[in-house]
């Protein structure tokens, strides 16, 4: 279901211009309102007249978390405090968070790009949306909420954890639609199975989920286990919250709302732009926000872009599904590594959970990585010769998918710790 079919659905051509118009005044806007911006410019020797179109975006500088951060709280604000209506923040747990403030006007924009997005799974006037997204400083919650709003669904605000509760607002009243993390969702679909609930039986006909990477197979596991169709969405505090892009049910790359969200793919190492299809980081310039705008934000996600049209109508740019961090890739004797490479493969072997951790260590030198994976109760009670065949064939697949050794260690049922929030992924110890 497309939300809005005006914008949804531009022309290239058409989306072009209103992409560069608005660059135009976004510009002219930073130059003149907010100092870090002018003097990131001017040491570029770029002023707004030299911005003409959308294909200058190029000249422009870009902007970093560390940068973000180095302003806080209110440096980037491009309009009076007394504008602001909402602020939220990052989890700033390495460093000072940074700060994303939202006019009136910034509101509206994210409650109708997350109308698109929950309207993209098939959301419409009659679903009930159970909304186990954080709310608070956490954008995930309020977004979701907004553009549940702008809709004309049914909100629960039941936010994250308590998961009990969850199962029993689930069954009562009549859920058909969850928001929450992946790996919640599948820790959600683990405590109906031991509380004896048929999640088939349930009225869940979609979810939505994002806030971390996820994989094609975890994907099929939600599927499978929640009895839903999975949309992945994507968003970030820096820009707005979630938002940017979504998954339309054709599940076939996550459409970006481009005329609010400019994105670009860059080479990580050089900045330079990369065509279409070539994996990099993703760039993304606020082309409509109002409180603080961000131009050309290096979001250390790695991905790539599809411009090719989609069977859906949509006419926008789509994203792959994130497939690592820049900032979370792991270096393991000089072959980067990303989680969900990982997951890709342990998650297509049976008698496995989709729980797993890594583990980091340097001995004698040598980066080693220890994949452990948490068995389910079947194969934990075959004899030891099969688990540890179970080990040397994950092991052989891993060094198939990354042509690196790995150690590969099956552990106990329920022994490695549920999220409600972000799963941790990695534990890293050595000392860089």
């Amino acid at each position: 279901m497309i939300w809005d079919t005006d914008y949804e659905t531009l022309p290239r051509t058409e989306l072009a211009k209103l992409q560069g118009e608005r660059l135009c005044r976004l510009v002219d806007v930073l130059y003149r309102r907010v100092p870090f911006y002018r003097r990131k410019m001017d040491s570029l020797g770029v002023k707004p007249l030299d911005i003409r179109g959308i294909e200058d975006i190029i000249r422009l500088p870009f902007t970093t978390k560390d940068e973000m951060r180095e302003v806080y709280p209110y440096g980037l604000l491009a309009v009076d405090l007394k504008e602001i209506v909402e602020i939220h923040t990052s989890s700033g747990t390495t460093g000072k968070p940074v700060v994303d403030a939202y006019t009136a006007g910034d509101i509206d924009i994210w409650s109708e790009v997350m109308a698109r997005t929950l309207a993209t799974g098939g959301t419409a006037r009659h679903d009930i949306v159970q909304n186990a997204f954080g709310y608070g400083l956490f954008t995930g919650g309020l977004g979701v909420h907004y553009g549940a709003h702008r809709i004309g669904a049914t909100v629960i605000p039941i936010s994250g954890g308590n998961t009990k509760r969850q199962l029993a607002i689930l069954q009562d009243f009549g859920s058909t639609v969850l928001t929450c993390t992946p790996s919640y969702s599948l820790y959600l679909a683990e405590a109906a199975r031991e509380e004896g609930v048929d999640l088939s039986k349930t009225g869940l006909k979609a979810g939505f989920f994002g806030a971390e990477p996820w994989s094609e197979t975890m994907r099929k596991e939600i599927e499978a286990k929640l009895h839903l169709l999975a949309i992945d969405i994507y968003g970030l505090t820096e820009i707005i919250g979630p938002g940017v892009a979504s998954e339309c049910e054709r599940q076939d790359g996550l459409h970006v709302f481009e005329d609010h969200f400019y994105p670009e793919i860059i080479d990580p190492a050089t900045g330079k732009s990369l065509p279409d299809g070539e994996k990099g980081e993703l760039v993304i310039t606020t082309l409509t926000k109002s409180g603080t705008p961000v131009l050309r934000y290096r979001t250390r996600d790695i991905t790539y872009l599809d411009r090719r049209p989609c069977a859906c109508g949509r006419t926008s740019a789509r994203m792959h599904r994130v497939l690592g961090r820049t900032d979370d890739m792991l270096i393991i004797r000089g072959v980067n590594v990303f989680p969900s490479q990982i997951e890709q493969v342990i998650l297509a072997v049976e008698g496995v959970e989709p729980h797993y951790q890594l583990v980091v260590e340097r001995r004698d030198q040598l980066d080693e990585l220890e994949v452990q994976v948490e068995m389910n109760e079947r194969l934990f009670s075959d004899e030891i010769r099969n688990l540890e065949g179970t080990e040397r064939r994950i092991e052989e697949m891993l060094f198939g998918a990354l042509n690196i050794h790995t150690r590969v260690k099956l552990v106990e049922p329920k022994s490695i710790a549920r999220s409600e929030g972000k799963a941790k992924r990695i534990i890293d110890k050595r000392q860089l």
